[in-house]
């Protein structure tokens, strides 16, 4: 059973997925993709808004979160059950218009697999009011974030803000990172935006396709 808790307030956070970050093991090869159909988009880096913590209470149940993007609609079922702490204050993130007009900022292509969104200030160091302790860790293993897995970014244990990554490709890392979703539409816009690669042709910055959050839907 979950304790009711808040969630716990902060001077200040520093949300990044760490560089230093090393896989346990090379995922699998590259696919070939669909191509992307992206609009233009007004989003740019700017300053978060404020969103009051949330209350975590139950009864706890998964929800759907509708990422509206320029490139299109990516669904993720989010697992409320096990990760009751974390989709309650991204609910309360996304319902309070914290995620509009967001960059995914951070695209990684050699050895894993990520696309990184949730920093309105688009510089990889933002985050909310607030942070969260981890929780639903998988195990040490091979794979253990599969295509389709959305986690939490942080900088450290029990870091947890606003950041996420979306894995577009079986990928392995320290089982660090609070999963809390899998993506079940829109899964390919993410693989094309791979495919596209990265500025300047390295493999690991802002991807080379803008990809933005222009809002977000719970139900």
């Amino acid at each position: 059973m979950h304790k009711l808790t808040k969630v716990t307030l902060i001077t200040s956070v520093a949300v990044i997925f760490s560089t230093a970050l090393l896989p346990i093991a090379n995922a699998g090869s590259n696919k070939v993709f669909d191509k992307m159909n992206c609009k233009s988009t007004k989003a740019r880096g700017h300053n978060a808004k404020n969103i009051t913590p949330p209350e975590v209470k139950g009864p706890f149940k998964s929800k759907t979160f509708t990422l509206i993007t320029n490139c299109g609609d990516v669904v993720i079922e989010a697992d409320g059950k096990n990760a009751p702490i974390t989709v309650t204050a991204l609910s309360a993130l996304a319902t309070g218009g914290y995620y509009d007009q967001t960059l995914c900022h951070r695209l990684t292509t050699e050895n894993i697999y990520v696309l990184q969104c949730g920093d309105p200030t688009a510089t990889g160091s933002g985050g909310p009011n607030f942070s969260y302790r981890d929780e639903n860790l998988p195990a040490a293993a091979e794979n253990n974030y599969p295509a389709g897995i959305v986690a939490m970014a942080n900088s450290g244990q029990n870091t947890n803000g606003s950041q996420f990554f979306i894995v577009y490709e079986d990928t392995s890392l320290p089982p660090s990172y609070t999963i809390w979703g899998k993506v079940t539409k829109g899964l390919d816009i993410v693989q094309a935006i791979a495919k596209n690669g990265v500025i300047d042709g390295k493999k690991d910055g802002s991807p080379k396709q803008k990809i933005a959050i222009e809002r977000v839907k719970v139900r």
